[in-house]
């Protein structure tokens, strides 16, 4: 067997392009969709642009025309749909759902891969409002993806590095802070980071394999379950620079939600569930799912140590 044909919807959104470079080195003949409502948006068209020098096919669609998603889906093997779900950018979700019926009616996609990558939705049924519409809308994406029989793979990729390594978790920011840094608690509860780039490497060493059809895929590489203290000790290590530590205890951080806005409200939320709670890392990737590190240990995976050096 052939490599598999790869369509990526969402193509240039943060994770996406990182997706479609990936596709592109592991040899798969990758197509990316081109959605007319991008409008004058000069620089996704840009990116876009950029695939097809570098060998990707675009194909247009958009999922306001059920026909044209149909005649896209039916040119791959694999859909990797990469639409946004946080709300300080677009939420999504559950425009996948248009994808879905795509895939479903051209009845020719070996494996589907949603719109994941953060944390494992089935495992947040108690989430916080307003942050838990993330959660419970990308479970409504796979009840109709498992309803229709299509076969998937759902990536949980934690934390990225881009927003949780560089700003040591700092809420609101996405670089180091110079002299204090705000601690959760007692800062030591596991946390699992991980780079962007190997995300993608990861997702598409995925695809083709079996071993990870109708299963759940997490990225959690050994190296890179770290906690919060821990983060911070590296970046003192690496700057020689001594930051003062301020504490703030569940209550208080909960408390902080009032002062934001819907999209700061869901941060805190989040936070709150991955830095107090742990949800990341407090159970054992059990049956119907797999670890990535330990699949593809050939992919040598960035640590945070050296992720962090781009910062100094």
């Amino acid at each position: 067997m052939g490599k598999s044909k790869v369509l990526v919807a969402g193509g240039t959104g943060y994770i996406g392009r990182r997706i479609v470079k990936a596709s592109l080195a592991e040899g798969h003949e990758t197509y990316v969709l081109q959605r007319p409502e991008i409008g004058l948006d000069i620089d996704k068209l840009q990116i876009l642009l950029s695939f097809k020098k570098q060998g990707a096919h675009l194909i247009e669609g958009s999922f306001n025309d059920h026909k044209s998603l149909v005649d896209a889906v039916k040119q791959v093997d694999v859909v990797i749909c990469t639409m946004s779900g946080v709300h300080f950018r677009s939420h999504n979700i559950l425009l996948q759902l248009k994808l879905v019926e795509a895939i479903k009616e051209a009845g020719n996609v070996k494996r589907f891969l949603p719109s994941e990558f953060g944390m494992d939705p089935a495992r947040m049924g108690h989430a916080l409002e307003p942050g838990r519409v993330t959660f419970d809308e990308k479970m409504v994406v796979r009840k109709a993806i498992e309803e229709a029989n299509i076969p998937f793979t759902y990536v949980i990729a934690n934390c990225f590095a881009g927003y949780f390594v560089g700003n040591l978790s700092q809420l609101g920011r996405l670089t180091p802070p110079k002299d204090k840094v705000y601690l959760y608690g007692d800062g030591n509860v596991k946390v699992a980071f991980t780079d962007e780039e190997d995300v993608a490497t990861y997702t598409i060493k995925a695809i083709d394999d079996p071993t990870t059809l109708n299963k759940t895929l997490y990225i959690r590489p050994p190296h890179n379950i770290l906690t919060q203290s821990e983060l911070i000790q590296k970046w003192e290590t690496l700057t020689g620079n001594k930051l003062d530590k301020i504490s703030i205890t569940a209550d208080d951080f909960l408390a902080s939600m009032k002062g934001f806005d819907l999209a700061g409200q869901v941060g805190v939320g989040h936070f709150y569930h991955i830095f107090y709670e742990g949800c990341l890392t407090n159970f054992e990737i059990g049956e119907g799912s797999e670890e990535a590190s330990k699949l593809y240990p050939q992919v040598e995976y960035t640590r945070m140590d050296d992720y962090m050096k781009i910062y100094v």
